[in-house]
């Protein structure tokens, strides 16, 4: 049986009934040309979301990609250094002690895997060193995904994981836009910034930022008049800055344009805490980022059991 069918037959209610509309609501968006931007907090890539995300981008399902910093760099820690992770199995027996020596061994830990520092994180660091003086002395800025595009397809990269499951590699094939908020907070962000410290670097004008990244998101939401769409994989800067940029069109530059089209919410944020992370779908209408037509869909539950479904469910 297919995903898609075992949904339809099985999902009725609650959490999963959402989920099965939303599949549905989606793959008719996409039969009528919309295009699809999907944003993804958290650790999705640590997650391996890549198993299931690289086929949808392969098959055309995906048109652009809001994500964190750290989303962006762990797709590619993992596939050059997949044998030396190390799945943590007791990870909620986890004492303080345990963790002090995971870090005495260069190892760091998201909640059940645990990222070796040497065979991965300084691996792409010394990669891209060269890139960043490259840039530096041209006098050349680009976004972050630019640079890491360029490491997987002109770099003789030796994978350890297995490059069908990587997203940021089904991107780079396809060349879609990534934009990146808050690069900074990243690991390799931090590593630019040590090596501006240590003088490595002037200074890290060879990143374009936030700012670059909203007006080259704005120009990618106008370059074409197809029905938009957005998929927010948890809340934070990833979904905020992205669906942002209607009323950013809207109301401060004031354009008429086109509110997204179809929108959809994986996430356990509460809106009762505050948060614009479980803000829910209409609120975002008093933004002006949504229209009251919109099909609008919240699953509260986990990213790394919902997303995979819906992909799949696409094929």
């Amino acid at each position: 049986m297919s995903i898609k069918k075992f949904i339809k037959e099985n999902y009725k209610h609650f959490n999963a009934g959402i989920l099965a509309e939303c599949s549905e609501s989606l793959r008719n968006f996409l039969d009528h040309k919309g295009r699809l931007m999907i944003t993804l907090a958290g650790a999705m890539s640590t997650a391996e979301i890549g198993r299931t995300l690289a086929p949808a981008i392969r098959s055309q399902k995906i048109h652009a990609i809001c994500c964190t910093g750290a989303n962006l760099e762990e797709d590619l820690f993992k596939l050059v250094a997949y044998s030396s992770y190390e799945k943590i199995l007791n990870w909620r027996e986890m004492t303080a002690e345990d963790d002090k020596k995971l870090r005495e061994r260069g190892m760091n830990r998201v909640t059940d895997v645990a990222i070796p520092e040497e065979e991965a994180i300084r691996k792409i660091e010394k990669l891209l060193i060269p890139l960043w003086k490259n840039a530096e002395a041209a006098g050349d800025k680009r976004f972050p995904h630019e640079y890491l595009y360029d490491i997987l397809l002109h770099s003789e990269l030796e994978f350890e994981g297995n490059p069908e499951n990587s997203w940021l590699v089904a991107a780079a094939d396809a060349n879609i836009p990534i934009f990146v908020p808050g690069w900074e907070d990243s690991t390799l962000g931090n590593i630019l910034t040590a090596r501006v410290i240590d003088c490595t670097f002037k200074n890290p004008d060879i990143i374009k930022g936030g700012l670059y990244a909203m007006q080259s998101l704005a120009d990618w939401y106008r370059e074409d008049d197809s029905p938009t769409g957005i998929l927010q994989v948890g809340g934070g800067i990833a979904g905020d800055f992205a669906i942002c940029v209607v009323p950013m069109l809207e109301q401060d530059v004031g354009m008429k344009i086109n509110r997204w089209k179809w929108f959809a919410q994986i996430s356990e944020s509460k809106p009762s805490y505050g948060g614009y992370s479980g803000a829910p779908p209409n609120e975002k209408i008093s933004w002006g980022k949504l229209d009251t037509d919109t099909p609008r869909f919240v699953i509260e539950s986990d990213a790394t059991i919902v997303l995979p479904l819906i992909l799949n469910s696409l094929e």
